[in-house]
């Protein structure tokens, strides 16, 4: 990987693969917009119901509705029926399997935003579940075998 703070890269460079044939752009085009991301955040933070996700996001109604119609669309979430007592039936918005997967990337996103965006100490973090004492989890790249590889020895490439 090139970089401005590395050492310099002389060795032939193949280029990105056509935007196309890139998972990250078809990522992007499924999660790649604040709102979407934001919503995914809290549906990991259990919360999944639309006026929690109104209130605690701040997003315009409209904007929140075209957000969760398109995660249901594209299979990242889906929509789960309850009905609490007087009240008529309302909808959740659940994580798929999909959406779980997601874990991962968001929050190596929280842990470059806490190194290089957050104006203050955040007041969350990564732990083991049942352990919220121990030292916060990091975020890392692991071999096939399970070995930690370091950033600087991992490339992109495409074949």
């Amino acid at each position: 990987m090139a970089y401005a703070d590395g050492p310099d890269d002389n060795t032939v460079k193949r280029g990105a693969p056509p935007l196309d044939q890139c998972s990250l752009a078809a990522a992007v085009d499924i999660v790649g917009d604040r709102w979407s991301l934001l919503i995914i955040r809290s549906a990991l933070y259990g919360v999944t119901r639309f006026d929690e996700l109104h209130s605690s996001l701040g997003l315009p109604r409209t904007v929140l509705s075209k957000r969760l119609k398109s995660l249901v669309d594209d299979g990242v979430m889906r929509r789960r029926p309850y009905k609490e007592a007087g009240q008529r039936t309302r909808h959740q918005y659940v994580l798929t399997t999909k959406g779980v997967d997601l874990a991962m990337p968001l929050m190596a996103l929280m842990q470059w935003g806490e190194k290089h965006a957050a104006r203050d100490a955040s007041n969350a973090g990564i732990y083991e579940r049942g352990k919220p004492n121990a030292p916060a989890l990091k975020v890392g790249l692991v071999s096939e075998d399970g070995r930690p590889v370091e950033l600087r020895d991992a490339q992109l490439l495409a074949r």
